[in-house]
């Protein structure tokens, strides 16, 4: 066990790690079917980093001798169909339903799938007063029901989901499409490769997203080659969900309404989503992903949040996704494990 491990394990707080262990008990397993199962669930939803589940690294997990990590701990809680703070990872936030629990009953008769989707759709929630929460979940739920019936008979929306890197934004973009069917254009492997040869080719770092040559030169070109993209779409009248940053252009309300009325005159909505995060998941996720392009952030981390704002929020009407210690990508993983029982 490593010193970072023993910091991490014994001062995480609001850990209780024998709450996993209890779990465990309680649906009948051994420390070896556990990880069987651990690995079977996290393979079946697709997560990043397949956990090993060996029975050392559980038993280190329940015995407090090592935290868990994201990949780790979203894989318990589809196993044992639970929230982080049911499992004992942390300490619930102001107002959150920590209860979380899928039948195994037949989810056609009980319904469960639908509470699932549900209670995952309705962590988007209005982040200025005039955001129209309530018409874009009703127009995920309805897109999601309908990809199995035929037709939608709404407008075409175009979904900007935005905040800062490690925020979950991603995830929570990648769970409205699998909900819809809509396509998802995610910023990064959409462009990195233009990018990372257009900073070559000026001589730059290709993993360099923090200096003047990246921002100047480089990031106008990056976001137009996904704008035209989402623009082809939008000029087809497809519904479409877009994962970035978007900070300069969420804030930006000349941008914001010069995207909103050409997307308008096309018959198109448009729903700012910003997915907000706390600094610490953040940061454990940016080490997860283990991206090149983070390189930067890492190692100089505290340079890196004093240059952004935690309570920044769009400029303009919008929505927000409170992903703080990753409560809705976890209510997303739910949602995902439930309707795959039913619609694989």
């Amino acid at each position: 066990m490593t010193m970072e491990a023993q910091r991490v394990g014994k001062h995480h707080v609001g850990w209780r790690p024998e709450r996993l262990r209890e779990h465990r008990e309680a649906h009948g397993l051994t420390l070896e079917q556990a990880g069987e199962r651990v690995r079977s669930v996290a393979e079946q939803a697709k997560l990043k980093g397949i956990p090993a589940a060996n029975p050392q690294t559980l038993w280190q997990h329940e015995q407090g001798e090592v935290y868990p990590g994201p990949h780790y701990r979203r894989a318990y809680c589809l196993l044992y169909r639970a929230t982080d703070p049911e499992l004992g990872f942390r300490n619930a936030l102001p107002g959150e339903d920590t209860q979380f629990r899928l039948t195994p009953l037949d989810e056609h008769r009980n319904g469960a799938h639908v509470l699932a989707v549900e209670r995952a759709v309705h962590r988007i929630a209005p982040g200025t007063d005039t955001a129209d929460h309530m018409g874009l979940q009703q127009r995920i739920l309805d897109a999601w029901k309908r990809r199995h019936t035929g037709g939608d008979p709404h407008r075409p929306v175009l979904i900007m989901v935005g905040g800062f890197a490690g925020s979950g934004k991603t995830e929570f973009a990648r769970f409205v499409t699998q909900l819809t069917g809509w396509p998802l254009l995610d910023k990064d492997p959409l462009t990195r490769p233009l990018v990372e040869q257009l900073l070559v080719a000026l001589d730059g770092d290709p993993n360099d997203r923090h200096t003047d040559l990246y921002r100047q030169r480089v990031r106008a070109v990056e976001y137009d080659c996904l704008m035209q993209a989402a623009y082809a779409n939008i000029n087809c009248g497809i519904s479409t969900v877009l994962s970035a940053p978007f900070i300069a252009e969420m804030t930006d309300p000349a941008w914001m309404s010069r995207l909103t009325n050409r997307c308008g005159a096309m018959g198109v909505d448009v729903f700012p989503i910003w997915v907000q995060c706390d600094a610490e998941s953040m940061r454990e996720y940016i080490t997860f992903r283990s991206a090149a392009r983070d390189a930067w952030k890492l190692q100089r981390w505290d340079e890196y949040m004093a240059t952004i704002d935690l309570e920044l929020r769009p400029a303009v009407p919008h929505l927000v996704v409170d992903n703080r210690l990753g409560t809705a990508i976890s209510l997303a993983d739910q949602a995902r494990h439930a309707i795959g029982a039913v619609y694989a």
